[in-house]
């Protein structure tokens, strides 16, 4: 009963939101795309390689040990990593790069809230071939200093390296830091530093002054300093999508791209705005429309599909709200 409802209710609101969606054209490198490879089903984060440009990293949630490089300008996947050295995912949600040029993979998911008293986050070291292959990974042990909890955002600061985690709840969720260095021969404790919304990804900005999280909804661009969230952050104009589950910035931060989960899945490139933009561009009050598409979606884009998309963020909240009630029956 459990599962039949979840696919009802990820199907209706699929439905609803693509009503909404705009049309986008793939034209260059960090461009919008659509996941071509059949095996991945349920695309749940996403990292922009620091290596190859115009390559995306990604991954299943409840899959095998492996990693895909799509290619941007095809959508095509251009290397499979299977990873060694680790145990059976549990469910993978997240996925960076690190400033070591290490892949990191966080199999943070907890479905249960709790069930479990220990996640893990995978490491290798990004490819420099691509091409399938196995990859040497290294497994770490991680728990949150106030208790269990479920999370689908992991992201790596591009200076620092530090991984932080955000918390998964309807309540509002935690920002975790984790220890200056991960050690594989010991449990690693992530404390809580900050309050986010329901996070379902995020990533920090290439210069590291920033960062964002989305939820299945909304989208907010925090700016980062010392360590710590500096603001309240500024609502990004994120894409309607069925089950958005990831985002991350193009390797110039002049963009974020959106992703989501299902076949055959839309990468979704949004303009980004102020500090996240490279030198020469100008930052302005809202995001820009997307240059790859006809229309962002957002206020003040032209875009027609605004004022529908607003109904659809109305009927879809109510149906998120009442499918995840309906699940807590079952």
């Amino acid at each position: 009963m459990r599962s039949a409802a979840l696919r009802l209710f990820g199907a209706t609101v699929l439905v609803l939101l693509t009503a909404a969606a705009p049309a986008w054209a793939a034209d260059g490198p960090d461009r919008d795309f659509t996941i071509e490879d059949p095996r991945i089903t349920e695309s749940s984060g996403l990292a922009a390689s620091r290596a190859h440009p115009g390559i995306y990293w990604t991954h299943n949630d409840q899959d095998q040990p492996r990693v895909f490089g799509i290619d941007s300008r095809t959508g095509k996947t251009v290397a499979t990593l299977t990873m060694k050295g680790v145990g059976t995912p549990r469910d993978m949600e997240a996925i960076s790069v690190g400033p070591d040029g290490n892949i990191y993979v966080g199999d943070v998911g907890d479905n249960l809230d709790g069930s479990w008293d220990h996640v893990w986050i995978y490491r290798f070291p990004e490819p420099k071939q691509l091409k399938d292959q196995t990859v040497q990974a290294r497994q770490y042990d991680v728990k949150y200093a106030d208790g269990a909890r479920n999370a689908e955002a992991l992201m790596v600061h591009p200076r620092t390296g530090r991984v932080y985690i955000a918390s998964k709840n309807e309540d509002g969720g935690g920002l975790y830091e984790g220890p200056e260095r991960l050690d594989s021969s010991r449990t690693n404790v992530f404390r809580r530093v900050g309050e986010v919304p329901w996070v379902t990804d995020g990533a920090f900005s290439p210069d590291g002054d920033r960062l964002v999280l989305r939820g299945y909804l909304l989208a907010k661009e925090y700016a980062w300093k010392n360590g710590r969230l500096a603001d309240e952050g500024t609502s990004v104009g994120a894409p309607f999508q069925g089950q958005a589950e990831s985002v991350t910035y193009a390797p110039d931060g002049s963009a974020l791209m959106f992703g989501s989960e299902g076949r055959q899945s839309r990468v979704v490139r949004v303009e980004a705005d102020g500090a996240s933009r490279p030198p020469g561009h100008s930052g302005g009050g809202s995001p820009a429309p997307s240059k790859s598409g006809t229309g962002a979606g957002t206020p003040g884009s032209g875009n027609g599909n605004f004022g529908l998309g607003i109904v659809v963020l109305a009927v879809a909240t109510a149906i998120v709200i009442g499918g995840k009630r309906l699940l807590r029956r079952d």
